[in-house]
Formats: structure tokens, C-alpha cells, sequence
């Protein structure tokens, strides 16, 4: 059962362009008081709030794995070449503190430094507070020596 025959996610993903097309229609018709330039706000929307957007989106969550297997630090020794890399860890919300993942691949948190910002780690405590995230692995001492992917060590 393929997602894309479903017409629930097919309409999410086609009414997402559409509507901020016609949201920045919308919005540039109100600023300027005529149509043209709510077909250039709306316009403008589409390209920069879907396209440009998707396609950056794609590109900083392939850098994950590929540019943080090149280039950056280790705060641990693994198997792998799995390396920190502060500009992908920016931005990517955390995601590019990578060898700490392949270290503890359980734990909710990336960054395992005082300065590895680690947002998408913030953003699951708060599902957590709320109840919507459950049985959350916490960087406490004892949860990664528990999930070391390291040899014998902890």
C-alpha cells in the first residue's frame, strides 16, 4: 500500500503549494490593493516557500551523511568514520553532532558537549512534557553506558 494512492497524503502534499500560493496571493493582494501583485507575492510564496525551501531541506539532510563522514571532530572512538561537524550541527538542529549518534544511537540527544546545540533533542523533552514522546532515552551517565556502541567501553 503505497502512500501516494492514498488521497489524504496526496492532497497534504499537493495542498501545501497551493496554499501558499494563495496565501501569499492573499496577502500580496491586500499590501499592494491590486492583482498583480498578489500574482507576484503568491508567486514568490510558491518559489521560495515550497521549491527552494524542499530543495533545501533535501541537501541539509543528505549533508548528514555525507559530509559528517568527511569532515569534523570526534568526541569518540568507533568503528566508523563518523565525524561532529559544527556547521551541519547548526543547521540541522543538532543532527550533525553525528559521531555522539553513532556512539549512543539511542539516545534522544546529539549533543553531548555544553555547546553542541541540540534543538530537535529540546524539541523532544518538550513531546515528552506533554506526553506525546515516551520512553525517552535522557545522555544520563548510566543510559550511555548502557547504549555504547563502543567496545567495551563506557
Amino acid at each position: 500500500y503505497r502512500l501516494e494512492r492514498n488521497f489524504m497524503y496526496w492532497w497534504v502534499y499537493v495542498a501545501h503549494a497551493v496554499l501558499f500560493y494563495l496565501g501569499g496571493f492573499g496577502v500580496g493582494w491586500w499590501m499592494s490593493g491590486n492583482v498583480a501583485g498578489g500574482v507576484q507575492f503568491g508567486a514568490s510564496m510558491l518559489v521560495w516557500g515550497v521549491f527552494v525551501r524542499t530543495v533545501y531541506v533535501w541537501h541539509i539532510t543528505w549533508a548528514v551523511n555525507s559530509v559528517t563522514h568527511l569532515w569534523g571532530y570526534k568526541n569518540y572512538e568507533v568503528s566508523d568514520q563518523s565525524r561532529n561537524n559544527w556547521i551541519i550541527g547548526f543547521t540541522n538542529n543538532g543532527e550533525g553532532w553525528h559521531n555522539n549518534h553513532h556512539a549512543y544511537p539511542r539516545c534522544a540527544a546529539h549533543g553531548h558537549k555544553w555547546w553542541e546545540l541540540d534543538l530537535t533533542y529540546t524539541f523532544i523533552r518538550f513531546l515528552e512534557m506533554v506526553g506525546l514522546a515516551k520512553n525517552v532515552m535522557h545522555p544520563t551517565p548510566e543510559n550511555l553506558k548502557t547504549d555504547s556502541r563502543r567496545a567495551g567501553e563506557a
